[in-house]
């Protein structure tokens, strides 16, 4: 089965029978396993310790967090590279004094380079 057979399937059987057809049309991007085939999952695919003391490693309970660890991770993977410039992009909003407070969210997709979402 190829991806592109996949990403029909989900379109046909997944995506038109759960969201109303009022809510798709020809601008709506549908990102159904961007990165391609995936072969190498596992240990073999992202190994490391990773999911230690997440909600400390970032703000405690006060701002959101996706679940994603940063320990075990190289930079290209987009839930440690992400949340760290959404930190950076806080930081110098409050630091040059546009707001006391400031979360900023960051939404991606593997294989994406882009966010697919800043808010």
């Amino acid at each position: 089965v190829t991806n592109d057979e996949i990403a029909a399937d989900l379109k046909e059987h997944v995506i038109k029978a759960v969201i109303p057809e009022k809510y798709l049309d020809e601008k709506t991007i549908f990102h159904l396993n961007p990165s391609g085939r995936f072969v190498i999952g596992g240990p073999h695919g992202d190994a490391g310790l990773t999911g230690r003391k997440i909600i400390i490693d970032t703000y405690g309970g006060w701002g959101a967090h996706g679940g994603g660890a940063f320990s075990g991770k190289d930079p290209t993977k987009v839930d440690r590279s992400g949340a760290y410039i959404a930190r950076q992009a806080a930081k110098s909003i409050v630091a040059n004094g546009l707001a006391r407070r400031c979360i900023v969210q960051i939404s991606y997709a593997i294989g994406v380079p882009e966010p697919l979402s800043v808010f």
